[in-house]
């Protein structure tokens, strides 16, 4: 027994003192550790350190995150290999290059978070442990040690209403689905998209343990949620609780808010947090985003609901950071004026944008966030829509303007796994003391993502970073361009989601040359993953843009009766769109089925994975029920040009609306004989036939059309088709090189 007990111990040990970057290489290439010396050194400074040992390449840091920082670096900047969301594993040369000259980086950005809430259900929804192994090691390399862990959340809050005396039916009503539990997160909406199977809290509880131990072995510090008043609409009936009604947001129903005056309000934060606790431990960081896109309600005392949540979350763990968002009329100033200076940490979320800490922009706050601590972050995408973008003369300017106010920066996107360029900078920021340009570091950047040095290539960087990823100062527009294809059709169409704040800032001929300069010379680097990649994204970028012309040339035919012309273009546009979904459809990452056969892989029954194929369709499609989605306003905020969804979804959209418009065309066309005395318009008003005579906007119940495809069960492949390189080239002689 002893035996056994001093084998255990020394098994622990191992298990303690092991090295985790070591382990992040081997996944990265087996054997890749072998090649690189790791050390942890003890420093009151965040840095590392790149040095050379014989034949290994030795890594030095005071945390293990930081080491991995500086690995990201020496992989990119000497060994030419980029590890992005596209590709996490490499082939690492035999030899690793030498670092000649000793290098070090210092930061006194010392906290790096990452995640906004959204993040969890518009890109993460259906992962499982496989897929949060690679982010986590993404995170790492990229110097992340402050993410949020939301994952789970839903099993904390069922156990916590079972004891409440809700059932298991009510429980289902109140939590959200797969899909749209971010949502129900932020007490935004209540039930939509479930209910949730039992088998569903199993998996996501073993599930976050899983990415908490991983985190907690990187020396990271997982954010999880607090308690910050929300119960069911119906708590004050079923609890006799006193309760603000939140009422509703964009059509659904929205939890209430427990007033912190409550008497029940201690109790019931308690139980909270001791389910949380139970289930995932204790915390360093809670996050709570109380009232959150909601106008002031006079029923609510703000300074006593801030204090009564910071009092739950320090009994928990006392020396305890509330983690708040700096989104619109959040953190409100009468609800965390009163609080001590290291207490908050307030996540200045567009700050590339719409930055609140004093930079000139439309939410600036003349006392930024007063006393409090807050983080530069970068949200750059809404709704995890897809393509190219962002803000980059904005963010350096922002960024070394503000760095000596605030206590490190944070990746906000509401998706991830679009424009890795973007978050590629950002991450590099705390670790480059000096300004720099933009076109001295996208030189860089092209050179370490493709292994090569190419002067088209970096003639096309150099292009995209001078228009559709400098969007400008005063254009407040949510993320990408969005494309032309995913919009409803109209007479007018522009932005595709209700709330996008597009406004047009580049010129098309910028995206169509770097399409040109990157098909140019693809058949010098078929095979190169992150190349081909960056060819498809490019010239699915090009395709768009010139479909949006080509969408006004079929608008002006029709405008000045030109069948002939308009039967002709409406067709290209049509072609443009078939030719983007089989462009896309060359990468996994670009076909819808990447994403619905992510959700029915979650489920372990038919029954579970009908469920979350509707929840995976519906969010990028009409998000919400119909008043949600043509009322409320949601439909198409998370559309995505993919593979699949632009040929079946879409496409049905756009040539309904141009046969309606060629219809109508040819019913205007030539006599009407039944006006000059008989057929059916005989009977009409003078007041009716003025109104037939006015300009007639071809109205179809896009809903209609949308909804069959959300409840379609037809299985879409994750697998490419096609070679990225040889279709590029078809889709640019369809743009016109």
């Amino acid at each position: 027994m002893r035996k056994l007990l001093t084998i255990i111990g020394i098994l622990l040990s191992m298990q303690v003192w092991a090295n985790p970057v070591d382990d992040l290489l081997e996944r990265i290439d087996a054997g890749a550790s072998k090649k690189f010396k790791t050390q942890l050194v003890k420093s009151d400074k965040d840095f590392f350190e790149l040095d050379q040992q014989g034949q290994k390449v030795v890594i030095r840091g005071n945390t293990w995150v930081n080491i991995a920082s500086g690995l990201n670096w020496y992989l990119k900047y000497y060994a030419g290999v980029h590890l992005s969301w596209n590709q996490m594993q490499a082939k690492l040369p035999a030899v690793m290059p030498k670092v000649a000259k000793k290098e070090r980086h210092e930061t006194d950005l010392t906290l790096r978070y990452d995640f906004n809430y959204c993040t969890f259900s518009y890109s993460m929804a259906f992962w499982d442990w496989k897929r949060w192994e690679k982010e986590i090691d993404w995170m790492a390399l990229h110097g992340i040690n402050l993410p949020l862990a939301i994952v789970g959340e839903e099993c904390v809050w069922r156990n916590m209403l079972l004891k409440l005396g809700y059932s298991e039916k009510e429980v289902g009503e109140f939590i959200a689905g797969p899909a749209f539990l971010a949502w129900w997160e932020m007490n935004n909406l209540e039930g939509w998209g479930g209910p949730l199977p039992t088998s569903w809290y199993a998996r996501q509880e073993k599930l976050q343990k899983q990415i908490l131990a991983r985190m907690k072995q990187l020396g990271m510090h997982p954010v999880l949620p607090g308690y910050c008043g929300m119960v069911p609409h119906d708590a004050k009936q079923r609890l006799g609780l006193n309760v603000a009604d939140a009422g509703l947001w964009n059509g659904f129903q929205r939890p209430a808010n427990l007033l912190p005056t409550d008497e029940r309000f201690s109790e019931i934060a308690t139980l909270y947090y001791n389910e949380l606790t139970k289930l995932f431990g204790k915390a360093d960081y809670y996050s709570m985003d109380p009232f959150h896109e909601s106008n002031d309600d006079p029923s609510i005392d703000y300074a006593k609901a801030g204090e009564a949540m910071m009092q739950a979350m320090k009994r928990v763990n006392p020396k305890a950071v509330w983690v708040i968002q700096g989104w619109t009329e959040n953190p409100r100033p009468q609800m965390v004026d009163g609080m001590k200076t290291g207490d908050l940490l307030v996540l200045d979320l567009f700050s590339e944008c719409r930055p609140m800490f004093g930079i000139p922009s439309i939410w600036k706050r003349d006392e930024g966030y007063k006393q409090h601590q807050w983080l530069f972050c970068l949200l750059e995408n809404f709704g995890a829509n897809v393509g190219l973008h962002g803000r980059m003369d904005q963010l350096l300017d922002n960024f070394y303007g503000a760095k000596k106010n605030c206590k490190g920066i944070g990746f906000t996107m509401e998706g991830s796994e679009n424009n890795p360029v973007m978050f590629e900078l950002m991450s590099e920021l705390p670790w480059r003391p000096d300004k720099f340009t933009k076109e001295a570091w996208i030189k860089d950047y092209a050179k370490a993502r493709y292994g090569v040095e190419d002067a088209a290539i970096e003639k096309a960087w150099q292009i995209l970073v001078a228009s559709i990823y400098n969007c400008p100062a005063g254009n407040n527009q949510q993320g990408p361009h969005e494309s032309i294809f995913c919009g409803r059709p109209t007479l007018n169409n522009f932005q595709a989601s209700s709330w996008s704040k597009m406004k047009n800032y580049y010129d098309p001929a910028c995206t169509k040359e770097a399409a040109r300069l990157m098909n140019s010379v693809a058949e010098k680097y078929r095979g190169n993953n992150n190349f081909e990649y960056d060819l498809v994204d490019i010239t699915r970028q090009a395709l768009a843009d010139q479909a949006r012309q080509q969408y006004q040339h079929t608008i002006a035919d029709y405008k000045g009766f030109a069948r002939k012309a308009f039967d002709k273009d409406a067709k290209r546009f049509l072609d443009m769109l078939l030719m983007q979904d089989k462009l896309l459809g060359t990468r996994t990452e670009f076909r819808v089925g990447h994403w619905t056969q992510n959700a029915v892989n979650a489920g372990s029954n038919a029954a579970e994975k009908k469920l979350y194929e509707w929840n995976a369709r519906v969010q990028i499609t009409t998000w919400g029920n119909r008043y949600c989605a043509d009322t409320g306003g949601l439909r198409d905020y998370a559309h995505k040009e993919w593979q699949g969804l632009l040929k079946d979804f879409y496409y049905v959209r756009w040539k309904a609306y141009f046969d309606a418009l060629a219809a109508q065309m040819k019913a205007q066309t030539g006599p009407q004989p039944e006006l000059l005395g008989g057929g059916p318009n005989a009977t009409k008003t003078a007041a009716e036939l003025f109104a037939m005579a006015l300009p007639q906007e071809v109205k179809l119940d896009y809903y209609a059309m949308e909804e069959p495809w959300t409840l379609d069960q037809t299985p879409y492949s994750a697998a490419p088709e096609g070679s990225p390189v040889d279709v590029a080239k078809e889709a640019m002689k369809l743009i016109g090189e």
